[in-house]
């Protein structure tokens, strides 16, 4: 089966409705799919419509922000209820602060010489409550400021850089507390791309695992081809369920479509291995 358990709409950071993102990933060859936007459910009941209208397996999902170690982690949520009360409403929370941060990133960004950003960002998502980086990037894309969103995020909207804002989203705790109490599966998304040491991701692992959550990405387009076999390693050490996804936001910005993203490792258990 080919699973893609990672996917945003324009319901939170990505370009396309939910229905449009699940006949891309039909395309790709995609049997088994998940949305899982950004702190919001909104999309679930389009993006299953649609699933199922192309013959397509899906899974109603969502990807958590979190402030662990001073650090931003996202825990994706897979096979939620997402009309579960606690979960709609932890996430109403998470986006609280979204617009006044995107004001403080707006500021920055026009002492840096870019003006009219917020209205530039807002643009890509219409509701202040869902502004986030990646809208800031596509923006200083159009301006020319750079020629993709990644020469903006090596530039700008990271730490050290203009535009950077820190935010505090939810607990660990909170966020596994939530995918859990709404019937789901809680796992580490691109667990490659923290800038953890060994011992803090060790510590990350060690936590996630205490609180109830047994799954990590393993293959993610976020990760690079070396980071496969990294954490398949670290899956079959902790004893974690492996998941898949491509973490896509929109054609050609992803750095592996869904038809170019490879099988998991041999010697693992898919997190879908029971469903």
């Amino acid at each position: 089966m080919k699973a893609d358990l990672h996917c945003h709409s324009n319901v939170s950071d990505g370009v396309l409705a939910p229905a449009a993102v699940a006949a891309y990933a039909r395309k790709g060859g995609v049997d088994l799919w998940a949305l899982t936007d950004h702190d919001e459910v909104g999309g679930i009941k389009a993006a299953r419509a649609a699933a199922g209208e192309l013959g397509m397996r899906f899974v109603a999902g969502v990807e958590i922000s979190v402030t662990w170690a001073n650090e931003t982690v996202h825990i994706v949520g897979l096979q939620v209820d997402e009309d579960n009360r606690l979960l709609v409403e932890g996430l109403a929370a998470t986006r609280n602060g979204r617009e006044a941060r995107a004001r403080e990133i707006a500021a920055q960004l026009e002492q840096a010489g870019i003006p009219g950003a917020y209205d530039g960002a807002l643009n890509y998502v219409g509701n202040p409550d869902l502004i986030s980086r990646t809208h800031f990037a596509r923006y200083l894309v159009e301006l020319g400021v750079c020629g993709s969103t990644t020469e903006v995020f090596r530039k700008y909207l990271t730490e050290g850089k203009p535009g950077y804002v820190p935010h505090r989203w939810a607990t660990l705790e909170q966020a596994v507390g939530w995918i859990r109490g709404a019937g789901g599966i809680p796992v580490i998304a691109h667990p490659g791309r923290y800038k953890f040491g060994p011992t803090a991701e060790g510590a990350l692992f060690d936590a996630f695992r205490q609180l109830g959550g047994n799954a990590i990405e393993v293959v993610t387009g976020s990760h690079t081809p070396d980071q496969y076999g990294t954490y398949a390693e670290i899956a079959r050490r902790y004893g974690f369920l492996a998941s898949r996804g491509t973490d896509f936001h929109a054609p050609g910005e992803a750095r592996v479509e869904f038809a170019e993203l490879p099988p998991l490792p041999a010697g693992l258990t898919p997190v879908w291995h029971d469903w």
